[in-house]
């Protein structure tokens, strides 16, 4: 292959990976009722997501991987192995606990950094789609251009469109609904804040993560053929299914989130400003 035609496919699966992460990105845009976000800051949310939160995520997830299989290996005892990254028990691990906690982490600190753009509590979870769809958009990236490695540009373009319809939609589901939370907390809303909707964020990843893995699941319960075979179809199809039911979940917050600091009598929309409101 020439560099040409590696450059052409790599342009290919970038294309293929972002275009749905921003129809997403303006679908969950349009859902608020009485404005838009400018695209600006959301871009650079969806930056954040995309560069910071990504990179510096797989980081840490390796050193936390890396830590336990170490721990593992120093103690090699039955109750260590779920720490050992190289086993089945350990990749499973990874998937349900730490891969939620870590990658929330990373993605609800881009909501914070913006938490100075929210003017309402519907921003809050407008951003936080943002940045978990920049994730998602990246991660989807990798993952296709490892494929693309093994199996040609097919099978990377057949493993993006699949994550473009669940992963994708759940990291941008999972970071909205920390950013509900994050925007309750900076408008001294009664109840559950920040702290509540990270775990609410973390439970939704680990729950999806759960279906996505049915296939490993099943192998790990010592069912073999096409039991397994049948839990990772089901599998796929419920963790769409989730995916597409977070999402819109988050899409009923925004249009029904209250709205405590729209000042609907000042500049920016008074009766001189000449602009009203987008209506219901």
């Amino acid at each position: 292959m020439s560099a040409t035609d590696a450059a052409i496919d790599l342009t290919l699966l970038i294309a293929v990976s972002l275009l749905p992460a921003l129809v997403y990105l303006s679908w969950v845009r349009g859902t608020e009722r009485y404005r838009l976000q400018a695209w600006g800051p959301l871009l650079r949310a969806f930056a954040y997501g995309a560069l910071f939160a990504t990179v510096v995520a797989a980081i840490l997830e390796s050193v936390l991987v890396a830590a336990g299989t170490a721990v593992s290996m120093a103690y090699p005892a039955p109750e260590f192995t779920f720490l050992n990254g190289n086993s089945t028990w350990g990749a499973f691990f990874l998937v349900l606990v730490i891969a939620p906690f870590v990658e929330e982490a990373l993605k609800g600190s881009g909501v914070i950094a913006f938490r100075g753009q929210f003017q309402a509590i519907a921003d809050g979870p407008v951003f936080g789609a943002s940045v978990g769809l920049g994730f998602g958009f990246f991660e989807t990236f990798l993952y296709g251009l490892g494929a693309y490695l093994v199996g040609g540009l097919e099978a990377g373009i057949a493993l993006i469109l699949i994550r473009s319809i669940s992963s994708v939609l759940l990291h941008g589901s999972s970071t909205g609904m920390f950013g509900y939370g994050a925007a309750r907390s900076r408008f001294n809303q009664p109840g559950a804040g920040t702290g509540s909707y990270y775990l609410l964020a973390v439970a939704m990843h680990a729950s999806f993560n759960v279906l996505a893995s049915l296939s490993t699941i099943a192998v790990l319960l010592g069912l073999t053929g096409v039991t397994v075979d049948a839990a990772a179809l089901f599998g796929l199809v419920a963790a769409i299914g989730f995916a597409f039911g977070a999402i819109e979940h988050v899409r009923t917050v925004i249009q029904t989130a209250s709205y405590p600091a729209l000042d609907l009598g000042s500049a920016r929309y008074g009766p001189g400003s000449g602009r009203r409101p987008k209506s219901p």
